[in-house]
């Protein structure tokens, strides 16, 4: 339960004292269970998988659960939005993964910006373009970038992307995302 606790912790960016009062245990036990030198009784284990806000299985675990290492294969992305050609427009990765912060997507830009109307939210967001070449426009200029090129910039600036070149462009989003 040593790996499981701290990192269901860590999740919710709680502090050692906040998960403690969360569950009434102590701060110092707490911290003898997270380095293995306490074992929790059943009833302390219930406590702390309420507070934590997770079954009772997640917790005493020892290996891995799944949602804690997600692998997506190519032809497993899930498809969001409109179908583009042959292509959805945007696919999702990682969609089995609980308690994200990073919202990774794979996008097919379209051709045209008349498609695509300036988009603002919360966070922060990379673009890495893996095949193809892109054109980033924001209010004030625009970014082009080819293969291999990334663009890391606070995603409350309103922007919009759109594929340039004979290819089409494939780019890996990567969205910052808090869980609200």
């Amino acid at each position: 339960m040593t790996l499981r606790l701290k990192l269901l912790r860590k999740q919710k960016s709680w502090s050692l004292e906040e998960l403690a009062e969360r569950a009434e245990l102590t701060k110092s036990y707490l911290s003898k269970v997270e380095r293995g030198l306490s074992v929790p009784s059943i009833a302390v284990a219930i406590k702390l998988a309420r507070a934590l806000e997770v079954d009772i299985e997640q917790l005493i675990s020892n290996s891995h659960a799944a949602n804690d290492i997600t692998v997506t294969r190519a032809s497993e992305r899930t498809s969001l939005g409109n179908q583009h050609a042959e292509r959805h427009e945007v696919q999702s990765i990682a969609s089995g993964a609980v308690s994200k912060r990073m919202l990774p997507f794979v996008v097919f830009p379209p051709r045209e910006f008349t498609t695509s109307a300036f988009k603002e939210h919360e966070g922060e967001e990379l673009l890495f373009v893996h095949k193809g070449r892109i054109e980033v426009a924001f209010p004030t200029h625009t970014v082009e970038l080819a293969a291999g090129d990334s663009l890391y910039f606070n995603a409350l600036i309103p922007h919009r992307t759109r594929s340039i070149g004979e290819e089409q462009a494939e780019v890996l989003v990567v969205v910052s995302h808090d869980g609200e």
